[in-house]
């Protein structure tokens, strides 16, 4: 899978590769030839005192130095950029696959993971392909050079490479062997530990509301020292590593010495060639260090490679038309007009023994409020997220003026459609930036009339930056009221065809709420309204309520025709008033 990866993302890079290992190539092969040189001034300059040869091969030298450093900076360079583009690549198309999943696959990879695998599993991959480039690419060509130029200094010495070899590559395999399950493990410890932290940043208020400190504390600590003893263990073997290294070096140096010295002492060698050999037999256990060391490395990435794949290959349960409806034929006259229809809908969540919804049928007319109400779980945020199409239906049809919401594409539906969610959400930076999420070229005079429409103008225009106000992630700056407002009015702003709300009156007052249904009805127009809510008191005026239970509909009628002659209506409504209020 990591393979895959970085050539599928190195492709448009190719001429940079192949740039990077000429250069790896040519650094390398001056590597290889300077401890030949410098056996040559040591063995004819400098025993028989020949200043003019040591000056002429040292200059010749210094330039095969300069030749080795230059190539080595660009090739390093080179590495570095393409590592770098990779990663630029990666991360922003796992980002793009992550903005086009329904809530489906939000929830089956969850928002830590999710995270983890756009940041610290491509800061992985992006690491191992820059490694390969200025390290792996030239271990093989050092190991190959240094074994041939062993073997022309001296072949009986180099008898001692079927040992030394072996030893080092076997005990490093071993070393990277048991390093592998510590690095699979560390993956879903850091999802862990980004899932525990994500959460307690984002309920810190309700944490030290209920002085829950101390058992967060614990619960961080769980998921910290279970990232920490699997690091250690991967650590533990690293560091037994070098000096595993160091050690096998030393040994076959001293080996070298001992032997090569008996050689010089015999004739057969003499002492530059010994120095070379040296420096030769360096190159060889350097080249399979370094080689284990990659592979002591690329199962992490491999593991990380194989969690970003997974990514970009789901497929989206909410997938574009091929042939999408244009907006223009969804009826008569100027453009659409909103109807929505539900034609027997089934939804059923992937692996629920039974479905949420059950044949779910019912019109919302354009100009009219339909309101859905219910106990909690009766499935109607699930009826909701099915006109957008944050889910598709599993059965039936979603309709607006008489075409499938699937067969509309994604940018078409959106325009139809102003969605105040349940939690309301503002993004980072001012009320006017967040007013224009819903429209981008809304004007002030725009955001100040629908903010006048949320009942949120008198607070917007009591903050000394006005419509400049910034706004904190999440709009924790905010009091729930507040942000349920702004978020009407972005909704508003849009000047949808059908306005969609879901349980989006709960954090306001009773004044401010009808204040803010009698300004939204002529503003609505003609437009279809579908709202879900807890409170009878918000929806008693509309033109049709729904009462769902259990997934099906159990009541329709005006608010008068339900509290007359439907039971489940009659104990939510009393749940909440007395009949008497209720009348």
């Amino acid at each position: 899978m990591l393979v895959s990866l970085a050539r599928l993302y190195l492709r448009p890079y190719s001429r940079t590769v192949v740039a990077l290992l000429a250069l790896q190539l040519l650094a390398t092969l001056a590597s290889l030839y300077l401890p030949s040189l410098n056996a040559d001034i040591v063995d004819q300059g400098v025993t028989q005192g020949d200043t003019a040869f040591i000056l002429r091969v040292g200059g010749w030298m210094l330039a095969v130095s300069l030749v080795q450093v230059a190539c080595a900076i660009g090739a390093v360079y080179l590495g570095a950029r393409a590592a770098t583009a990779l990663g630029h690549d990666v991360r922003r198309d796992v980002f793009d696959a992550v903005q086009r999943f329904s809530a489906r696959e939000l929830g089956r990879f969850g928002a830590a993971s999710l995270i983890t695998r756009t940041t610290n599993d491509v800061q992985q991959v992006q690491m191992v392909v820059l490694m390969t480039f200025t390290i792996m690419v030239m271990a093989p060509i050092m190991l190959v050079g240094g074994v041939v130029m062993a073997l022309q200094e001296d072949v009986r010495l180099s008898t001692l490479l079927l040992v030394v070899v072996p030893v080092l590559a076997v005990t490093m395999g071993l070393l990277v062997w048991r390093m592998v399950p510590y690095f699979r493990a560390m993956q879903k410890r850091i999802d862990a530990i980004n899932g525990v932290l994500r959460e307690q940043i984002t309920g810190v208020r309700v944490v030290r509301a209920f002085v829950r400190e101390r058992r967060e504390l614990q619960r961080f600590g769980v998921a910290n020292e279970s990232l920490y003893e699997t690091s250690l263990g991967a650590g533990k073997l690293m560091a037994l590593a070098f000096p595993t290294v160091m050690l096998i070096m030393s040994v076959s140096q001293v080996a070298v010495l001992w032997f090569g010295a008996q050689e010089i002492d015999r004739g057969g060698m003499q002492v530059g060639s010994l120095m070379a050999y040296l420096s030769y037999l360096m190159f060889i256990l350097m080249a399979v260090m370094m080689s284990t060391m990659m592979v002591m490395m690329v199962p992490r990435a491999a593991v990380a490679a194989g969690r970003i794949w997974e990514v970009l290959s789901t497929e989206t349960s909410v997938t574009e038309p091929v042939d999408p409806v244009p907006l223009g034929t969804l009826s008569d006259g100027d453009g659409p007009r909103g109807r929505v229809s539900f034609e027997a809908v089934e939804f059923r969540y992937p692996g629920a023994d039974a479905p949420v919804l059950t044949d779910v049928t019912f019109t919302a007319e354009p100009g009219t409020v339909t309101a859905v109400i219910g106990s909690t779980g009766a499935g109607k945020t699930t009826l909701l997220n099915l006109v957008p199409r944050l889910f598709d239906v599993t059965g039936g049809r979603v309709r607006i003026d008489g075409a499938d919401v699937r067969d509309l594409a994604t940018d078409d539906l959106g325009s139809l459609l102003g969605l105040v969610p349940q939690k309301a959400f503002l993004f980072s930076g001012t009320i006017a930036s967040n007013l224009r999420y819903g429209k981008p070229d809304a004007t002030e005079d725009e955001m100040w009339d629908a903010l006048e429409v949320a009942q949120a103008r008198d607070f917007v225009e009591a903050l000394p930056e006005g419509l400049d106000a910034p706004v904190a992630q999440g709009g924790t700056t905010f009091s729930g009221g507040q942000r349920q407002r702004l978020a009407i009015a972005r909704a508003v702003i849009r000047r949808p065809r059908v306005y969609l709300f879901d349980d989006s009156f709960s954090a306001l007052d009773y004044a401010t709420d009808a204040r803010l249904r009698a300004a939204l009805r002529p503003r609505a127009g003609d437009a279809t309204v579908v709202v879900v809510a807890q409170r009878v008191a918000t929806i008693r005026d509309a033109d049709q309520i729904l009462v769902l239970d259990h997934g099906r509909i159990v009541g329709r009628g005006t608010h008068a025709e339900l509290l007359a002659g439907n039971e489940t209506y009659q104990e939510i409504v009393e749940s909440q008033m007395s009949l008497e209020e209720a009348a």
